[in-house]
């Protein structure tokens, strides 16, 4: 064979693969730090959404300074995370392709960029309004690498940790903006986050099969069914807790928030439905992908802004 002619040849699970050039090593540590996932970081917008104030320009200042407070410490999470399973997650079908298993990305240069995005992250929430975000940015880290080193091990532990992500979010848009967090705001929050992960991990079992359970070891202390049982309770709090918040709001004279009841129901029970169908794996991917989901989340701002103004 000729020396110009060559064949890109795959290694085999678990062989350590050949280090890339420096264009493909930046280009992973971007895939690596997963920017599709930032979407979940839009909810540092909901507490000042909800107050009604989020349109003033120096509250949307702090918000954005927020978010990318977020996306900071959420993509060090990330790198910090692949580049611990990187063993694991070379055995894995799908693992294996990302780009610090695949050998695109060095597990120093991920740790060590990982910890720089994390401690830039804090850092710069300690700059953000009166700088209790770093509070908050730091007591999400602290959960997150906890639920990697100990909880995502631990049956229902792991769903608790792993929902707390998302309130963690929406607690820090409070507290960067200023805006009091309402008890009912926490509720309806926490159990609405539980939910989706619950569905997640449901969408798992289906899709994964035993495959699951290598991937998550904790799925399998979960028996048939109890992840349904837990997604309806959640799904059943979260309803419950909306609609006692909204007929409270309705007593002051502001129906529209009742109105908003109807498409906060139905996007839960079409989340449910898709979930149910296994199509709940990556809920970031759901909601960007399912035009009804879509729908009934713009019908929903558009009632309660309207409650919101109206007041």
């Amino acid at each position: 064979m000729s020396d110009d002619v060559r064949t890109r040849v795959e290694p085999p699970p678990g062989t350590i693969p050949v280090p890339r050039g420096t264009g493909a090593v930046v280009r992973g540590l971007v895939r690596a730090a997963r920017p599709k996932q930032w979407v979940k970081n839009v909810l540092v917008l909901a507490a000042p959404a909800a107050a009604g104030v989020l349109l003033d320009p120096a509250v949307l200042l702090l918000a954005a300074a927020a978010f990318a407070c977020f996306c900071l410490v959420a993509s060090g999470t990330y790198l910090l995370n692949d580049a611990l399973d990187v063993t694991a997650d070379r055995l894995h079908p799908d693992k294996r392709l990302r780009p610090i298993a695949d050998g695109t990305v060095p597990v120093a240069l991920a740790q060590g960029l990982g910890l720089g995005l994390l401690a830039g992250g804090v850092a710069l929430g300690a700059l953000v309004g009166d700088g209790r975000l770093a509070i908050v940015l730091a007591v999400y880290v602290a959960l997150m690498q906890g639920y990697t080193l100990v909880f995502k091990r631990l049956a229902v532990i792991e769903l608790a940790i792993v929902s707390s992500g998302f309130v963690m979010r929406a607690i820090a848009g409070g507290v960067a903006t200023g805006v009091a967090v309402s008890t009912w705001f926490l509720i309806v929050t926490s159990f609405a986050s539980l939910f989706i992960v619950v569905g997640k991990r449901h969408a798992e079992h289906l899709t994964l099969g035993e495959e699951a359970i290598r991937h998550r070891p904790a799925l399998a202390e979960y028996p048939p069914g109890f992840l349904q049982y837990v997604g309806a309770v959640s799904a059943a709090v979260a309803i419950i807790a909306y609609c006692l918040w909204s007929l409270i709001q309705v007593a002051s004279g502001e129906v529209w928030f009742e109105l908003s009841i109807i498409p906060f129901t139905l996007a839960i029970l079409r989340y449910a439905l898709l979930a149910a169908k296994g199509h709940a794996g990556a809920p970031e991917e759901v909601f960007l992908a399912d035009r009804t989901l879509q729908v009934l989340g713009v019908l929903w701002a558009a009632c309660y802004a309207a409650g919101v103004h109206a007041g």
